[in-house]
């Protein structure tokens, strides 16, 4: 029996949601958004199309109730009304917002809720919270959990050394927010585009610092146990400096859709990419000081007739793989559900979610 999913936005993470579930057979696909024209890159699939308007909340609200899943891929500030949908309509909820904000308010719709609600459903937050809690279960107490995520043009050449490769909104708002984090068994607040550190992974160097809302509820769920826990988002060298000239010499924090504007105007987007996750947890097994290492390495690659970007794959493969876990009875069936709750084993063996195991490399 099929289930049927809505996909809000056309864009590219929307449309790979699109190829990803109507492929299988196993899900009747409808892909909505404002503007019909977008529905143009849709061309091949075999999915359904509806203009809606989700400023419309009584429009929302009749939709739902003729979907078993609602799965947002629109920017953070238009997946509310979303949300609230689901829920009238009893339909699970997915959504790949950073904004911890929004979150905080899906898991406030989330109560009493007679299906699954599962924000952050992407790379990260998403994925790297089951990688890192896979990684947190095998130690009594933990010292340090350290995640670390970056969606990096394979050849860089502009300054920045950077190229637009998802959202460009949902950028800016990580660099500007604070950042959950654990220090010293605290939760606190700390500041983005703080903390610098570099390292490297095969010879190649990396620079890495706070952004907002990777770690999701991970914090919360290893209060107690973790001593320190912290995300930081992975650049090349270089790239934070010139970002804080924009943002704090500039002022442009607080003008961020100037600053979106200029990037978008002055930076192009490339299918050529490379995510990279990295999670490094210290701490004692039955005494002993120890430490492992989680790495993986995704690219990009042609998929359902077309050159797919790394950001899209793993992006897109991790809601997909949420919704086929859901489906199929591995996940919690109602209320508000972690990204931390999910097995990584079953993560990784889903035809979703195994694009992260093809691209392992430790």
């Amino acid at each position: 029996m099929t289930s049927k999913v809505m996909v809000f936005g056309s864009g590219k993470i929307g449309e790979m949601l699109a190829a990803m579930l109507s492929e299988t057979g196993d899900y009747e696909v409808t892909v909505s958004d404002n503007n019909k024209d977008a529905f143009k890159r849709l061309d091949g699939l075999d999915v359904e199309t509806q203009v809606v308007d989700v400023a419309n909340q009584n429009e929302l609200d009749k939709i739902a109730s003729g979907f078993d899943f609602m799965l947002s891929a629109l920017p953070f500030q238009l997946t509310k009304n979303i949300a609230l949908a689901a829920k009238k309509g009893k339909a699970h909820y997915i959504d790949l917002t950073e904004d911890v904000a929004t979150s905080d308010f899906v898991r406030e719709v989330a109560n009493d809720a007679d299906t699954a609600f599962i924000p952050q459903s992407g790379l990260a937050p998403g994925f790297i919270s089951i990688a890192a809690n896979s990684l947190a279960q095998k130690y009594d107490r933990i010292d340090d959990l350290r995640l670390r995520v970056g969606a990096l043009p394979k050849y860089p050449s502009n300054t920045l050394k950077y190229n637009l490769t998802w959202s460009t909104a949902g950028l800016v708002n990580e660099y500007i927010h604070p950042c959950n984090a654990l220090v010293d068994g605290e939760m606190i607040k700390i500041p983005a585009l703080d903390a610098y550190e570099q390292f490297a992974i095969d010879g190649v160097h990396y620079e890495a610092f706070n952004t907002s809302g990777g770690l999701g509820t991970l914090c919360e769920s290893l209060h107690g146990k973790a001593k320190n826990v912290n995300y930081k988002s992975v650049r090349y060298p270089g790239h934070l400096d010139i970002m804080k000239v924009l943002l704090n010499e500039l002022k442009l924090r607080e003008k961020p859709e100037l600053l979106c504007q200029i990037m978008e105007d002055a930076i192009p987007a490339t299918a050529q990419d490379t995510v990279v996750v990295w999670v490094g947890c210290k701490g004692y097994q039955d005494d002993y000081l120890m430490q492992e290492t989680y790495v993986t390495k995704v690219y990009s690659k042609e998929l359902h007739g077309k050159k797919r970007s790394a950001i899209q794959i793993t992006t897109a493969g991790s809601a997909c793989a949420v919704v086929d876990l859901i489906r199929t009875e591995k996940l919690p069936q109602r209320g508000f559900v972690k990204q931390e709750q999910i097995n990584l084993d079953d993560f990784l063996d889903n035809r979703f979610g195994h694009y992260y195991k093809e691209g392992e490399v430790a």
